[in-house]
This record gives C-alpha cells, structure tokens and sequence, in this order.
C-alpha cells in the first residue's frame, strides 16, 4: 500500500509500509499557516527552545555513515549546539532528557531506481522487459556480516521479503538500458539489522511460437526458444540484483551497483544507478508536528549562522561565509532527515541569509548560491500563497536594505576598510542577480529596473552626504555687526564659541567652504578610481557622473553665496584663501566631462567671473612673497659652491624655486578669459624680471659684505665666481620662462584678441631686457675677475722680455706658464663652463695686446723677439687646452695672426729672412695669371747622379718695349739663390736679342755647385 509521505496517519512501529512517489509528479509542501517573524533575526525563548529540541532530536536520531568532512562523534555536536544556542548546561540536560524520552521517529529509506545499463537480453530478440523488485529485510544476519557473502540464490525478495512490503517498478520494454527514475520509502525499525534488496527481472509474456519465430534473428534466439519451451509457461528470467546492508549507507548515497548474478554463467549483468536517502517520519518534536519542515530548517540555520558570525566577530575577523563542520553536519542531517528538496532547503536558505544580512556582517556572496538554485528550480506552483508572500517580501525587505546601503556606501563601505570595495561589488551583485530572477519578476511586477533605483539611491545620498559634510565644516562661530560681510544681520552658526568681526567671520566662512570642496574633490577622485568601476561593472551605471553633477551644482551654489559676502579690496589673508578656493573650483571643474561631451551647462560654469576682484591681490601676494624667500635666502647664503659639480650657492637654488613656484602658481590661475590671462601674464613676466634684477644687486652686496673683512684676496675672489655663478644660473631660468609660463599656448588664446606682434612686443621685450641686464652683470663679474689676473700676466710677459740673453726661450717662459696653469685651473675649478670661456676670452685678448706691446717695443731684438714668439706658441696651446678652452676661431684672430707674423720676422736672422723672401717669391710666381710683362718659355730638369741642374730656355713673349723705337733688347741672366749658399757660382746670361719683342733663345745651361763643371750655353 503506497501513500503520500506527509500522511497524518499514525502507522503501526513494526509496519514496513513504502511510499511510492512518481518524480515527474511535484509534490505539495504541507498545508502551512501564516506566522509572522519578528523583524530581527533572534528568536523569542520559547521559539529557541523548541528549535533547540529539533536539532537535539536530529543528533540522537541521526543514522548513516558520516560523510567524509562531517563531525561524527555525538559529543561533539552536542556541545557545538550548546555554544550555538547560549544554553546553560543544567538547561541543556534538562532538554537533552525530555528529547531522549519522545518517542522516536519512523525511520525509512527514500530509494530512487534511476536507470540500468548493459543488462543481460533474455528475449528471442536479444533484448528484455526489465522491471525491479525491491524491499527490505529486517533481522537477518549479524552485525557484521554481508548479505553478499550468503549463498546467491535467485528470488532473493520474493523469497525473503514479504508480499506487502515488497515493490515493484514499471516495465521498460525491449530495452537493455531502462530508465525507472521511481522513487519508494521503506520503513525499517533497526538499521543494524536491516538490508536493502533489488531484483531485476525480465517480464516472460505468454507468446504463441509464431510470433516468437518472427522475431527471431539469430541463432542464438534460436538457442532462447528451445530454453523456453522447457521452463514453465510465464516465468520470469532473473537479471541480477544488488544487496546493501543499511547501516553502510551514507545518509544520502548516489551510486551506480554492479548486478550480482545467481550463478557463474553470466558474471557481467550490467549495472543498475540508484540513490538513497535515509529519512524520519513522525518525528516527536513540537516544532517537526506545528511547523513546515523548510520553517523549521531556516531558523536553525538562520541560528547556526548567526552563532558563526558572531564567534567570528569576537574574534575581530570577518565570517568568509564558510560554516564549520559542526553546523554542516546538523544542517545536512537535519535536511536529510526532513527529507527536504533541494529547492526548499535553498529557499530556507535564501529566507535565512537574507535576513540575517540585515542585520549581521557576512559576504554577499554567501546569497548568490541560494538565489542560482531557487532561479534553476523556479516553479511557481510549487509554492503556496503564504510562501510566496513570504518570498516576495525578502525580495523587498532586501531591495529596499541594500539600496539604503548604496544611498550611504561612503561611511557604510570606507576604503580605510581594506575589504569595502569588495563587499559593495557582492552586495550589487546579489542586488542585480536577484532582480534578474524569474521568481522576482513575478512576484515584485510594480518594482522599477534596478539601475533607476540605484541611480535615484545615489543622487540622494550624494546631497545627504554633501550637507552632512557642510554641517561638519561649518564654523563655530558667532558674526558680530549689523552688516556682517554686506548681507545684514548678524549670522549665528552652530555653537557661538567666538565673536568675530565681520570680516573675520567671512574669512571663517572662506576656510569652511574651502574644506568642504576638498572633500567633494576626494570623495569625487574616490568615485573615479574605485567606485565607480565597480557600479558600472554590475550595473552598468556612471556613479561619477552622477555624483559630479549633484556636488558641483550644491557648490557653485555655496560658492557664489560666499563670494556675494567678499568686498573689495581684498585682504592678503582673504585673498589666499579665495585663492585656494579658487584653484579646487577649477580642478572641480576639470574633473567634469570636456565641453564637446555634455548635455548640459555646469552650474559652475563661468565661476571665475567670482573672484575678478581678488586678482590684484593674488599678484601681489605672489611676489611679496617671492620677494621675502630672496632676500631671506640672500642673507644666509655664505656664497660658497654647493658642490663640486654645482658651482653655484644655495640662493640660486632658492632663487630657482621661487620662479618655479611663480609659474606654478601661474598654471593653477590659467585665468579662462583671454585678454585678461595675457595681462595676467605680463604681470607674472614683469614680476620675474624684477626679482632677477633684485637678487643681483642683492647678491653682489652680500658678496661686499662677506669680503670686508677678509684679508686673503682668493677668499674674495672665491666669493665673486660664485655670484657670478649665480647670476649665470639665474639666466638659465630666466630663459625657461617661455616655456614655464606657456608663451605658445596663449599666444593661440589671445590671437583673436591682441593686436598681431603685441604678444612679442610685451613679453618677448620684457624677457630680453632682463636677460641683457643679467648679461652685463655677468660680464662685470668675469671682467673683474680676468682684472686680477691682467696685472700677472703683464707682470710675467715684461720678465720674459728683460731675463738675461743666456737663458733659454723655453726655460724663460716657465713662470709665465705657471702662473696661468694655478690661476685658470683655479677659475674652471670655481667657474661655470660658460663664465669660464668668458673670463678666457677676455685674458686672450689682454694677452695680446701685451705681447703687441712687448713685440713693437723689442723689435730690434731678435732673441726677445724669438722669446715672445715661443711665448706666444706655449700661450696658444694652454688657451685652447686640447678642445677644453677657446676654439681655435676664437683664438686666431686678426692681432693674433698679425702678431704671429710680425714675431717670426723680428726673431728670424738675415739668412732665414732671405729665404723667406724667395719662399714668398715663389708664392707669388705660382699665384699669378696675367703676363702684364711677357712671359719666358723655360724648361729644367735635375740630375741626381751629377748634382747638376739644366735649364733650357726656349723663348719669350709679349715683352714690354722699353726703348725709344718701341722696341726691347732682351736677355735671360741666370743664378742660384739665396746668393750665400752658391757663393762661387757666377750669375749666367743668354745673348742678346735686338729689338725683338719676341725673342727666340733656345739655349742651354747647366748649374752646379762645382763652378768649374758650368760650360758654356749649347747653342
């Protein structure tokens, strides 16, 4: 006899009824009344109390193997449920007896026959009928033993089990792979004893031999039907079956068995897949008898996880949403025995944690998988009114929590929290998992999409934080007078701690809005780097954009109120604070969407029209200060170098910054108006230029001041390399100024604006006016350098010129060499590069004009002449230093070159200059290209052998007439120069022609040294 499993009726102890239950069929939970939950997640004592029996009951009664990762020992879970529910211990043996003494439940194994594979064919057509029989068996065998391990035989459940307790699957024809997938309960009483038992057999319908023939294919159905015919008319073909003692199993168990046969001969029968399910019924607790089994499992596990997270908290550690095995195994046992369905034990689940979410601190993701399981096995008919009403309000109930989280997310998620990011992306995911769900679209049909409700959330909770925060930064204080700021009467803040003048109360003001725009500004880079991926990721939505434009209408609104209160002339105290102001408006406003991309006009757009009126001031203030950090910086410079390679002192790194922090403060103005940026700009420039000016006069002062009272002279001149130094890197980034203060850019600005060339005319005359200013100062540092060392050089030069006749040139320039190998090893050791080649360039040019001097006054001296000349040569080589000092154009100039000729004809004896005439001679024969005189026909050649020279002339040409006929005599007269070196050698003439201006000599003379070899001409 089958019956449903939620039956009333009370069966007999020793009854072994099943429950057949069709899987295709869905069940109806138990008829349900309506309870209303307390809104908190605790349970009133006398609803804990009867909870507590439950999960007391489920321990004691528990059957089954444990699972791998469960708690086994009773013990255990008794004392982890003690801990759960807060029960004193004569409280929990109080309970702990009254729940021994109930009355134990019918305990039943829930088997489900699935499917079977490769079973044997007993049919002429080599397949079968298969069908199941199956039961169990009660107190046979010993504890201990297999029912496998008894003699096979072969109607093991028609012969052991009997007839009512024994059931029956439906027949799947022809088939060797039937799918069952039925379902029965079988009542046990002792698990120890009791053993589970299936049968397969193949159905024998009665046939005629006709119809068996015709489906005959093979011979071995040939084989089948003379087998038949020799058994009884409709006797069924054994398959195999599958014995398991109960107390094996696992609570619930899903296997595929291997067919036992009954003999050897068909070892192989195939498998059969079943699943098991050890189950109660008729449990004696109050709870299981008043309340829907799924109630009942979600506020145990509502009260397991509540204990979880709690015991995690005490330990200041976040629950990652993984129960421990005690609370794992009372949930599975508690579920298992219950026999709940997959889907009511995650809709218990998703009941549970949702509330619990409400008010305890866990990971969203903890809700995701009940949601995906309700989602998988949503059917909505499955469910009564009273639980979907229920349904629907957790669906609300945590809508309207999670968006109230959302609308505060900056206190609820701070980033000081490591974790914040993560718990606001699971809390949207489960809102937006949830939302998509079937059973919420038919159960919440009036609620709008999500992202509208998270997008109205956070437009709201943008403007509470942002008054929140004006409140915070409100000054506390109270405005004294009847015009406070020109807006009436007296303005009272929170709490009257102070009484301030008008004016004081607005600067007050000026602070507190500063602060809270800062804020703005932080929580709006907040939204950008982290927020607002994360919405948009979930949900598609630009949290950025949505905060930006809610904060920056609330602030234009505030800040235009404030600036209304500002009155002219502004403060220096004032005006830094509307400065500060005014750069975090304008990086509020750079943080928005380029004007090309909105869809609507910023309210802060224009804002800068505000603070015209504190320009002047802001200028000013700029250069008073840069103006006090130069002189204070002056004042401790001690002028000595930074470092070997940094040649100049600390006021020039000082004087750098202060430039730098003009063109920062330039680039954070960035006034948008054109016209009024460029006059901005000139003022910056004209600024500049000022405080470039200043520090020279500054500098060289303090330079007077250190060395009056130095007696050493290389002190001071140590002091006057580093200022100019200084003055050169002071050059260097006034030079930089086009650039820091991005000439280009607003030369692009003001073009529409100025006048073509205005630009230039201004800035551009500004820069070089001051960069020549620092020029001259700069040459009149090296030139009062290169002062000291003229003397020595002059001094050296004028020894060289009176040192006795018997030194040596070289040696005789030793001192003048040595001098300017100490003194300019000394400047390029305390020189930049560029003051040094200019402190070179001025001790050349004094140098030669010294040697100039010296040469003209010795002319007549050839050994001085020789002297200065090497003097010169020496003085060539240590000025070009290898490529490291002037460059050879910068060093052969025209008095250099003229110089270098006059010495080397005053030191050349008669001899050398002699053959320097004839070398020069020579030059110019070889240079020229007219014959204004004639021209001669020569031809000579040179025997090595003979040492002998012979000259051919031939003829000549184009004379000039030189006699009073108009006509010439010519001859050729011949000699070897320089006269000295051939003094026996007599000069040789051709003859003479007679009135012929185109004479034809053709003649022959040979030279040599020895005169007696010279014959006469060849004719």
């Amino acid at each position: 006899m089958a019956a449903h499993p939620g039956h009333p009726q009370r069966r007999a102890p020793l009854l072994r009824q099943a429950i057949k239950i069709r899987r295709p069929r869905v069940r109806d939970l138990p008829q349900t009344t309506q309870e209303t939950e307390p809104p908190s997640h605790h349970l009133p004592p006398e609803e804990r109390v009867l909870l507590y029996e439950e999960a007391l009951y489920t321990i004691l009664h528990r059957l089954g193997q444990p699972e791998p990762d469960h708690v086994s020992e009773a013990s255990e879970l008794l004392h982890y449920l003690q801990e759960a529910f807060h029960i004193e211990p004569q409280e929990h043996e109080q309970l702990l007896r009254r729940v021994q003494e109930l009355e134990k439940p019918t305990f039943c194994l829930k088997a489900t026959v699935k499917q079977a594979k490769g079973i044997l064919g007993k049919d002429v057509s080599g397949l079968s009928d298969p069908y199941c029989l199956l039961g169990i068996e009660q107190g046979v065998g010993v504890p201990g033993g297999s029912p496998t391990s008894r003699r096979r035989q072969k109607a093991v459940v028609r012969d052991t089990i009997p007839e009512d307790q024994t059931h029956r699957t439906q027949v799947i024809t022809q088939t060797l792979n039937p799918v069952w997938d039925e379902t029965f309960i079988l009542e046990f009483e002792d698990i120890a004893s009791a053993s589970f038992h299936l049968d397969m057999w193949d159905l024998d319908a009665v046939e005629s031999v006709r119809q068996k023939l015709g489906e005959l294919t093979d011979l071995h159905g040939l084989r089948r039907i003379f087998k038949e015919a020799r058994k009884d008319r409709g006797q069924d073909d054994f398959l195999g079956n599958v014995v398991l003692r109960l107390q094996d199993l696992h609570c619930r168990e899903d296997q595929w068995y291997p067919l036992e046969p009954c003999t050897e001969t068909y070892p192989d029968r195939g498998r059969c897949h079943l699943q098991f399910q050890l189950i109660h019924k008729r449990r004696a607790t109050a709870a299981s008898r008043s309340r829907p089994s799924y109630v009942v499992h979600r506020h145990l596990l509502q009260q397991l996880v509540s204990h979880e997270v709690t015991k995690y908290q005490a330990g200041s550690t976040s629950w990652d949403g993984s129960l421990s095995p005690q609370a794992t195994t009372i949930l599975f046992l508690h579920a298992t025995q219950k026999d709940l369905s997959d889907f009511h034990q995650s809709l218990a689940q998703w009941l549970a944690y949702s509330r619990l979410y409400q008010s305890l601190e866990f990971p969203g993701s903890c809700l995701l998988h009940p949601i995906t399981s309700i989602e998988y096995q949503w059917i909505q008919g499955r469910l009564r009114a009273e639980q979907l009403e229920e349904l629907a309000t957790s669906f609300s109930s945590l809508l309207a929590y999670g968006l109230a989280l959302i609308r505060k997310f900056r206190s609820v998620f701070p980033l000081s929290i490591p974790d914040s990011p993560a718990r606001l992306q699971s809390l949207l995911r489960v809102l937006a998992q949830m939302c998509k769900m079937k059973a919420f679209g038919e159960l919440c049909l009036d609620s709008p999409p999500l992202p509208q409700l998270v997008t109205e959330a956070l437009q709201t909770g943008t403007v509470e934080w942002f008054h929140l925060k004006q409140q915070h930064h409100q000054p506390m204080v109270q405005v004294r007078g009847s015009q406070a700021g020109g807006r009436g009467s007296a303005c009272l803040c929170r709490f009257p701690l102070n009484v301030l003048t008008p004016h004081q109360g607005v600067l007050e003001a000026g602070k507190a809005l500063l602060s809270l725009v800062q804020d703005v500004l932080g929580d709006l880079h907040q939204c950008l780097r982290t927020w607002n991926k994360i919405f948009h990721n979930v949900l598609r939505i630009d949290l950025f954009s949505t905060a930006f434009w809610e904060l920056q209408g609330l602030v234009a609104k505030q800040a235009q109120d404030h600036m209304a209160t500002v009155c002219p002339p502004v403060s220096p105290e004032m005006g830094e604070s509307l400065f500060q102001l005014y750069v975090s408006l304008k990086e509020l406003c750079q943080l928005g969407p380029l004007p090309s991309e909105r869809d609507r006009v910023p309210a802060l757009d224009g804002f800068h029209c505000w603070f015209q009126p504190a320009i002047p001031s802001w200028l000013q203030k700029t250069y008073n200060v840069a103006l006090e950090r130069v002189q204070r910086a002056v004042q401790m410079d001690q002028l000595v170098p930074l470092g070997e390679l940094t040649k100049h002192s600390t006021s020039a790194v000082d004087l750098s910054t202060c430039f730098a922090q003009i063109s920062h403060t330039a680039r954070q103005l960035d006034w948008p108006d054109p016209e009024e940026a460029f006059m901005i700009t000139v003022k910056f420039v004209e600024d500049t230029c000022r405080l470039a000016l200043v520090y020279c006069s500054l500098i060289k002062a303090r330079a007077r001041e250190l060395s009056a009272g130095q007696k050493d002279q290389s002190q001071a001149a140590d002091m006057l390399c580093v200022v100019v130094n200084n003055m050169e890197q002071l050059r260097l980034v006034t030079n930089r100024l086009p650039s820091q203060l991005a000439w280009e850019a607003l030369e692009q600005r003001v073009g529409a604006v100025l006048e073509q060339g205005q630009l230039q005319n201004t800035l551009h005359a500004q820069l070089q006016s001051a960069l020549a200013g620092l020029g001259h100062e700069i040459r009149t540092g090296v030139r009062t350098l290169a002062e000291q060392l003229e003397a020595g050089i002059a001094m050296h030069i004028q020894k060289l010129v009176s040192v006795r006749d018997s030194v040596l040139p070289e040696d005789a320039i030793l001192p003048l060499m040595k001098f300017l190998e100490v003194k300019l090893c000394y400047m390029n050791t305390n020189l930049v590069q560029e003051n040094f080649s200019s402190l070179l360039s001025l001790l050349w040019t004094h140098t030669l004009v010294v040697l100039v001097e010296a040469a003209t006054a010795q002319r007549s001296c050839p050994l001085t002449s020789c002297r200065l000349k090497t003097a010169l040569q020496n003085l060539e080589i240590c000025f070009h230093a290898e490529g490291c000092g002037l460059p050879p154009e910068a060093l052969h100039t025209a008095t250099f070159q003229a110089l270098q000729r006059d010495l080397e004809l005053q030191a050349a004896s008669s001899r050398e200059l002699i053959q320097k005439y004839f070398c020069s001679r020579i030059r110019q024969q070889a240079e020229t290209t007219s014959e204004a005189l004639g021209a001669v026909t020569v031809k000579a050649s040179y025997r090595v052998a003979e040492q002998k020279l012979r000259v051919e002339i031939l003829s000549a040409s184009s004379l000039l007439p030189l006699d009073s006929n108009g006509s010439s005599d010519p001859f050729i007269q011949l000699t070897l120069e320089p006269r000295h070196e051939f003094p026996e050698l007599a000069p040789r003439e051709t003859q003479k022609h007679r009135k012929d201006l185109h004479p034809l000599f053709d003649e022959t003379f040979e030279l040599g040294p020895n005169p007696a070899a010279a014959g006469e001409p060849e004719r």
